[in-house]
């Protein structure tokens, strides 16, 4: 066993072809970005490349369509001397195909202010997104209703009106909403709402987009004050981050993990606080913003750790959530300025360099959990898809002890005979370029050599394993280091070999006669 270790646990199933499992896998149906302005880096769009290829989610989120760097919102003066607005769409053109030619759907939050257009100067972040209330709601609603007919102009209505619409960003904190002035916002999302449902009634419509600070209230207040003004959002946003006790050092910051049962409770009562008020039960609720730390600097983002919390939460969030977006899917982001080092702590599942983190595993093995559940636990999920095949994720999240864990499993199979189990794993040693990259010395800039070592100890370890089915039953186990992840597959095989081949004659004498 590994350093540290000392225990292994050990569990055993004995799987029937079930139908009482039930697992709502939508861990693919949004992933967050840094400012959308950042689109337009060559890095950007090389990570989120290679996210789609190989994860392939359906919407992305992120802030500040209307901020200065886009420059989507214009002023000038006329002969009389009116100032007026006038827009650019340039640069959101740029975007939103980039968006296109990825096939990725933006899921449109929409914010921070235009200076131009602001009440005031206050701001958030590196690049200073405007966070206080339009000067006039009447100029707000003109730019929104101006930018969704230009996408319509130049995607047409039937694509853009299945883009969800979130109206701003965590308005509980002062931070992101000036004074989190609760009737100041929900003036805001009654002027976005009517707004965007004027442009297109079939436009989906939802926020508060708050995060856990004094969540229960308001909540409760943007419920009563929908049901008081008869609006009728289209589901509900709220974000979801499981760190305690932030504690600064240096560049970085360094806190605790929450207990991930508890965490879930908040949830749960979101969920109850939505179904409480007649006419909303069972609106959708979207988690527009999930991950461990809530800062773009902890390092656990770039550890198994946060590869394995992060496969507990993807098996159960789908219970409570329509979708849960992870922020974020790259390490091109800016909110405490540009990174100094490659591996930094940044809310990427792809760190600048375009090197995979473990976490990006994580979501790529539960995107390939297809079929009809037949097993969901604590730390396994077993698919079985149409032609008989087994496909599943399994994960050891040590939150206690470091303690190595061992799965038993027995499942049901159509015919006896010869089968392929198929693992990948990302663990310590296998998939962490983390490790690899504080071995080298932990380089603040990346040589070319040194990209290309960490982009190919990226990749999880692949192994095979021939087993014998009999009595139409197959057992096996497989072994997970602390904080593993790990998919795999068991296939019936049918060899198909050339005329002439043998696989015992192609090693050297004496592999051949162990063989035998």
């Amino acid at each position: 066993m590994g350093k540290g270790i000392h225990m292994e646990k050990q569990i055993s199933y004995e799987i029937q072809n079930e139908t009482g499992y039930t697992f709502k896998n939508h861990a693919d149906f949004c992933v967050g970005t840094g400012r959308m302005g950042l689109t337009l880096q060559q890095q950007y769009q090389e990570q989120l490349k290679l996210v789609q290829e190989q994860i392939g989610f359906r919407h992305i989120r992120g802030h500040g369509i209307f901020c200065d760097d886009m420059a989507i919102y214009q002023e000038y003066t006329d002969e009389s001397g009116n100032i007026r607005a006038e827009y650019n769409f340039t640069y959101l053109d740029m975007v939103m195909d980039a968006y296109q030619a990825l096939g990725i759907k933006p899921f449109l939050e929409l914010g921070f202010m235009p200076q131009k257009m602001a009440s005031g100067d206050q701001t958030v972040f590196y690049w200073k997104g405007n966070v206080t209330p339009p000067k006039s709601y009447e100029a707000w609603s003109d730019l929104v209703q101006a930018v969704l007919l230009h996408l319509f102009d130049r995607y047409g209505k039937e694509e853009v009106v299945t883009w969800p619409v979130e109206v701003w960003n965590e308005p509980n904190l002062p931070g992101f909403w000036k004074g989190a002035d609760k009737e100041e916002y929900f003036t805001l999302f009654q002027k976005t709402y009517y707004a965007v449902k004027k442009t297109d009634s079939r436009f989906l419509v939802g926020g508060p987009a708050i995060c856990g600070v004094d969540d229960v209230l308001w909540l409760k207040k943007f419920l009563e004050f929908c049901s008081a003004q008869g609006l009728k959002p289209d589901f509900i946003t709220r974000h979801h981050y499981m760190w305690d006790k932030p504690e600064q050092c240096g560049h970085y910051s360094y806190g605790s993990l929450r207990d991930p049962q508890t965490a879930m409770e908040e949830l749960k009562v979101s969920r109850e606080i939505i179904d409480s008020f007649e006419g909303f039960q069972g609106l959708p609720m979207h988690i527009t913003e999930f991950n461990t730390s809530y800062s773009p600097d902890s390092p656990i983002h770039d550890t198994t750790v946060n590869a394995a919390y992060v496969a507990w939460l993807l098996s159960k969030l789908g219970d409570l959530c329509e979708s849960y977006s992870y922020w974020t899917f790259g390490d091109i982001f800016e909110e405490k300025g540009v990174p100094f080092t490659p591996f930094h702590g940044g809310f990427g599942l792809v760190a600048n360099g375009t090197i995979p983190k473990p976490t990006f595993w994580t979501f790529a093995f539960f995107k390939k959990l297809q079929g009809k559940c037949i097993h969901r636990s604590d730390e396994l999920i077993v698919m079985e898809k149409e032609d008989g095949s087994y496909c599943a994720a399994a994960w050891n999240l040590c939150l206690g002890q470091r303690e190595c864990l061992r799965l038993s499993l027995t499942l049901p199979v159509n015919e006896d005979g010869e089968y392929c189990l198929l693992t990948k794993t990302v663990d310590e040693t296998h998939g962490n370029p983390r490790k690899i990259w504080h071995d080298m010395g932990e380089p603040s800039w990346l040589s070319k050599e040194e990209t290309e070592i960490l982009k190919v100890s990226a990749q999880p370890l692949i192994h095979t394993e021939l087993i014998s089915a009999s009595a139409l039953a197959i057992s096996f186990s497989i072994s997970l280091q602390p904080w593993a992840v790990m998919w795999f597959q068991l296939k019936k095989i049918k060899r198909n070999g050339d005329r002439g081949y043998d696989y015992c004659r192609g090693e050297t004498p004496a592999a051949c006669a162990k063989n035998q």
